[in-house]
């Protein structure tokens, strides 16, 4: 979100991927405004599942359908915070309802963007349930449904074994 010469943090990114492939560990990203030049840095690394690179997720999504399209297109997960909770995230409700459950992780980004009905409070992981209650209304499913979605994704991303 600065303005100005941002090669610095261009660079410090392009490193970020290649940690992540060489380690193979998913990358975790957060846009926020930049989403031209971090799609466009993810596609030039090679960070999506779609050129071999690990995948990983958008972090505290915000962005457009469009970025959550091309990030899911290159293996991405889209995760949502407290921030689809609040009443003026009309855009971001609408992305996330597009979002397949394939695709979509929960979060609470803590201590910040406590959800409604929290909102205001210093947020904790605890209140990712609010998060997730809100995302099964908004999208027309069982909580369960989202829960169960959710956390076979977060086993797949994070290469997380199912203990019997």
């Amino acid at each position: 979100r600065l303005h100005g010469d941002l090669e610095w943090q261009r660079e410090r990114f392009r490193v970020h991927i290649r940690a992540s492939r060489e380690s193979g560990k998913p990358l975790i990203i957060h846009t926020r405004s930049a989403s031209e030049d971090t799609l466009r840095l993810m596609r030039e690394e090679k960070a999506g599942t779609d050129s071999g690179g690990i995948g990983g997720v958008m972090h505290c999504f915000t962005e457009s359908l469009e970025v959550a399209e091309a990030a899911m297109a290159m293996g991405f997960y889209i995760s949502f915070s407290g921030i689809v909770t609040f009443k003026n995230a009309k855009e971001l409700q609408a992305v996330a309802r597009a979002v397949p459950l394939e695709r979509m992780l929960i979060e609470t980004d803590s201590p910040y963007l406590a959800p409604v009905p929290k909102r205001g409070k210093t947020n904790e992981p605890g209140f990712v349930r609010h998060v997730g209650e809100f995302l099964a209304d908004l999208k027309e499913v069982p909580l369960a449904k989202l829960a169960e979605a959710t956390t076979r994704n977060f086993r797949d991303l994070f290469r997380i074994p199912v203990q019997e």
